[in-house]
């Protein structure tokens, strides 16, 4: 994925969820969009550089959107649009492997209700086989470990609850981290912050749902999947954020 009218830019402060300050190299300050809701709180720090993205539309409220940060030595892309879309090409071009499944996908469908919850994919292949694959963006890392979530998601419990009952009922189900950065060894849960879905990913391993991640190569106006990364429950991690971190 390339982005177009890329801006380097400076970060200043986030105001909120959904708008941050960037100072751009001529020294202008900006108001823009901060296209991931998490709370970023170790890779959005004063002075560290940005990527934006510009928009020449007046019905917009700002022409920026913030779509990576440079963390050490690596961009980290923030954007939480943009793994659904890997991973729709990634299943479709067979870049990306589902464990378990048996046949070529023939159909993959976005956005498609099952019970309560609306998974992001519904697949069939030429096996006869069908099932829901739910895609959860990481940017969370410390260590060259990544874990998710960075702040709680009731959300996604219900996805994970919801894709036991379904393979339970006979569906293929999956669950794909996909790593919004490179530098990067084994993926986790970070149990710190919600052992609920910790709990419910360890109860839907034993069911049988697959649970795996794949890494991104990334740079200041590109990204790119790159290669599966172990997912391990038991992966120890630190969270950067935590203040008794030494």
């Amino acid at each position: 994925m390339n982005y177009p009218n890329i801006v380097k830019a400076s970060f200043i402060v986030r105001d909120n969820r959904f708008v941050a300050r960037c100072r751009l190299l001529t020294g202008e300050e900006v108001i823009v969009h901060v296209k991931n809701t998490g709370r970023g709180k170790e890779v959005l720090i004063e002075g560290v550089p940005v990527v934006l993205q510009y928009w020449d539309n007046p019905k917009r409220k700002t022409n920026y959107d913030l779509i990576a940060v440079k963390k050490g030595i690596q961009w980290i892309n923030i954007d939480s649009q943009i793994p659904n879309r890997l991973a729709y090409e990634g299943m479709l071009d067979g870049q990306i492997q589902l464990p378990g499944l048996n046949g070529e996908i023939v159909l993959l469908r976005r956005e498609v209700v099952y019970g309560q919850s609306k998974f992001d994919f519904y697949l069939e292949t030429d096996q006869g086989e069908t099932g829901f694959v739910e895609v959860k963006g990481m940017t969370l890392e410390n260590n060259r470990v990544g874990a998710f979530p960075d702040a709680p998601t009731l959300r996604g419990l219900k996805h994970v609850n919801e894709l036991i009952h379904a393979k339970k009922a006979g569906y293929y189900a999956a669950v794909l981290f996909l790593i919004q950065f490179e530098g990067v060894d084994v993926a986790t849960i970070h149990r710190k912050m919600q052992p609920a879905l910790a709990e419910a990913i360890a109860q839907a391993q034993l069911a049988n749902v697959s649970v795996f991640a794949y890494n991104c190569q990334v740079d200041e106006g590109k990204i790119s999947l790159l290669s599966p990364i172990p997912f391990d429950l038991a992966a120890p991690f630190k969270d950067p954020n935590d203040p008794t971190i030494e």
